[in-house]
């Protein structure tokens, strides 16, 4: 490999189409954010459209760039920038009740994309949306509710059953997520590599 080559690959193995898919799919989970939240039940967590980002970055881009997407996103949150739904800023956020589904965005990408990179380049439907529910929902409302019981009096049932408001959109969500990722993985097959 020539000097010049080199050059153009950077030394961790990150290309400037990764770092631009990365970039894209931040965007996205801010720009899903404009909507605002509808804050509802008792628990004082908003519904927003951006954990469709959330998952669809893990279904779309993989474990490595879906994940480093996500941290982007809440990195400019945290330093202040107001991209989460409603205006908020990641410190606000972390602050408040739904710091545990701020949290849970991490490992749930990451559990999407590992499970995904195992699925495509066919990436079928039904194993998808299993996949996707489990990441989305799962283990976003596990971290959600372990963020409730921290940051909130409420007991552990009620801390539980408060994530049932969220339910039918979030299952929305995933099918959405589910469909988009299927017709991008038929068009781009080479998204996630192993």
């Amino acid at each position: 490999m020539s000097g010049v080559e080199n050059e153009r690959m950077p030394r961790a193995g990150i290309t400037a189409r990764d770092m631009a898919q990365i970039a894209v799919f931040a965007a996205l989970i801010a720009a899903l954010g404009l909507p605002g939240a509808i804050t509802v039940g008792f628990s004082g967590v908003p519904i927003t459209v951006q954990t469709l980002g959330v998952v669809l970055a893990g279904a779309v881009l993989g474990p490595r760039k879906g994940t480093a997407a996500v941290a982007v996103f809440i990195a400019l949150t945290i330093i202040g920038l107001p991209l989460l739904s409603g205006g908020r800023t990641g410190l606000t956020a972390l602050a408040g009740p739904s710091a545990g589904y701020l949290v849970g965005w991490i490992p749930a990408v990451l559990f999407i994309g590992l499970l995904t990179a195992r699925i495509v380049p066919k990436y079928p439907v039904a194993p998808a949306l299993l996949i996707n529910a489990l990441g989305g929902i799962v283990v976003i409302y596990f971290f959600g509710t372990v963020g409730l019981l921290l940051r909130t009096d409420i007991g552990l049932w009620p801390a539980i059953t408060s994530n049932g408001v969220f339910l039918p959109g979030d299952l929305l969500k995933v099918v959405v997520a589910t469909m988009v990722a299927k017709g991008v993985h038929r068009a781009y097959p080479g998204l996630i590599r192993a």
